[in-house]
């Protein structure tokens, strides 16, 4: 059945790749993100029939009691197992299917949590799995149904954007910080207090954009640092946050080694901290954190596979929100500035000076970009794709 109401993903062609090569393909990311229907949509691009199973259906899971017996009636077919994470026990199975008969396109497995959390995928699966992570909707694959400006206060779920109207919006993403909360890590394997780890996560909102201090955190919440940092874990395995790191490679200054740490998805971030509206944004404090969030996660979700995000900072206080590395060599620096008109600082020079990045940006809530300088150049979320050439 086609769904009317699908947007097409620009992970389509990727994921359809991997499926004709690799006996087993995942599809990994928050819950909500988009996975089924995604999959569902693909379907009939499939070069063989397919068979949905949603593992959190009983019935479908009852189906599984004995799955070598009722896969290996399956080896026609794609079998699609939807939130896999609820049954880890099947991995060790279906690397037995699949040596048995190693084709192409076997499995495609549906998980709401990293390859780390679910279960023993990555041993079990070792080179006969790809994984594909499936971020909520980023800027290039909606920019024709609505604004940025929209886009980064609701957020990229698919029920939170495309709400008729901010209060349902809201409401949504208040519902999926609950049932997170109070069903779905717990599912993960987090053994917490809902209310603790509510907390902790609207602490984090306050914090996205800053270095990550556990001291503090682990103060506020009466708890030790390596408990917050387990807990901060889960969130990260179920995509829920982001920690990045600082580069510091071969560098003879005093560097800052802590990461930074963001809520991966603006419009939950908004929620936990409790601005209800755009106009509400524009006035509050964490205006420039949001922003910085919000472009981080826009580059993430483009990144080339020969890349990896970090940040530069010094304790003299030079700083850059972005270092973008090749090869473990710094290739390009970016600063994200909430101005149509960013002065260039001091520490940003220094930072070229530092790690001889041959590219430089600043990225602002512009239409067009602008050159700043000889080498820096202003650009807007939509020219996003400039900082890797294509």
């Amino acid at each position: 059945m086609v769904n009317n109401n699908y947007i097409p993903r620009i992970a389509e062609a990727e994921i359809l790749k991997l499926i004709s090569y690799f006996p087993a393909v995942a599809v990994v990311g928050p819950r909500q993100a988009g996975k089924t229907s995604l999959v569902k949509a693909i379907r009939s691009q499939l070069d063989k029939p397919s068979v949905y199973l949603d593992l959190e259906n009983p019935g479908d899971l009852a189906k599984l009691n004995n799955p070598s017996l009722f896969l290996d009636t399956l080896s026609g077919q794609t079998v699609i197992l939807d939130e896999v994470q609820k049954a880890p026990e099947l991995f060790p199975e279906l690397r037995g299917i699949i040596d048995r008969d190693r084709k192409p396109g076997r499995f495609i497995l549906l998980g709401s949590a990293s390859p780390d959390l679910i279960g023993d995928t990555s041993e079990s699966l070792a080179g006969r799995i790809a994984y594909h992570e499936l971020k909520p909707f980023y800027w290039d694959e909606i920019h024709t149904l609505t604004g940025h400006r929209t886009h980064w206060f609701r957020g990229g779920f698919p029920p939170s954007l495309l709400a008729p109207n901010d209060e349902l919006a809201g409401l949504w993403r208040r519902n999926f910080i609950k049932t997170y909360l109070e069903r779905d890590l717990p599912l993960l394997g987090l053994n917490a207090d809902p209310i603790l780890t509510g907390r902790l996560w609207q602490m984090v909102a306050h914090l996205s954009g800053n270095l990550l201090n556990l001291e503090a955190l682990s103060g506020s919440l009466g708890i030790h640092g390596t408990t917050v940092r387990k807990y901060l874990d889960f969130f990260e395995s179920a995509y829920l946050v982001r920690r990045l790191q600082p580069f510091f490679a071969n560098l003879k200054k005093r560097l800052v080694k802590t990461p930074k740490i963001y809520i991966r998805d603006t419009g939950i971030l908004h929620q936990l901290l409790g601005i209800p509206s755009l106009f509400e944004l524009a006035g509050h404090p964490m205006l420039g954190a949001s922003w910085e969030t919000y472009v981080i996660e826009q580059i993430a979700a483009i990144l080339p596979d020969w890349a990896e995000l970090y940040f530069y900072r010094t304790h003299q206080g030079t700083e850059a929100d972005l270092v973008i590395t090749r090869g473990g060599k710094p290739e390009i620096l970016v600063e994200i500035k909430y101005s149509s008109t960013p002065i260039l600082s001091r520490g940003s020079h220094i930072a070229r000076e530092d790690l001889k990045t041959q590219k430089h940006f600043v990225i602002c809530p512009i239409e067009s970009g602008f050159p700043l300088s000889e080498d820096v150049n202003a650009i807007g979320i939509n020219e996003l794709s400039n900082l890797f050439g294509f």
